[in-house]
């Protein structure tokens, strides 16, 4: 088992990236700033040694409002990054950060 820890910046913020085959177990997100922050995030795949870019066709989470002093946790199914696979997120704002537990594959 790996753990990543990531603050998620305003800009893509790629909190983890696959390097062999890694299952992505749990995503917790937590926002530590005084106020809401939205979480907008992105599975984004390599295709034929091709980074691909984060856009709506690769979303997996649309703005999601988290509240000050909360925590999400994805945690409900499964995700596997290959080589060149990557996890990509962007806050509305600084606070928000990241940890990733995976397990190789």
């Amino acid at each position: 088992m790996a753990l990543y820890n990531t603050a998620i910046l305003a800009t893509n913020t790629t909190l983890s990236s696959g390097s062999g085959d890694r299952a992505i177990t749990t995503i917790i997100v937590c926002n530590t700033s005084a106020g809401a922050l939205t979480l907008t995030m992105y599975a984004v795949q390599n295709v034929a040694g091709s980074a691909g870019t984060a856009g709506t066709g690769n979303m997996i989470v649309n703005a999601l409002s988290i509240p000050a002093g909360e925590t999400m946790t994805f945690d409900q199914e499964k995700m596997v990054l290959t080589t060149g696979d990557s996890l990509v997120a962007i806050g509305s704002g600084t606070g928000l950060t990241a940890t990733i537990s995976t397990l190789a594959v």
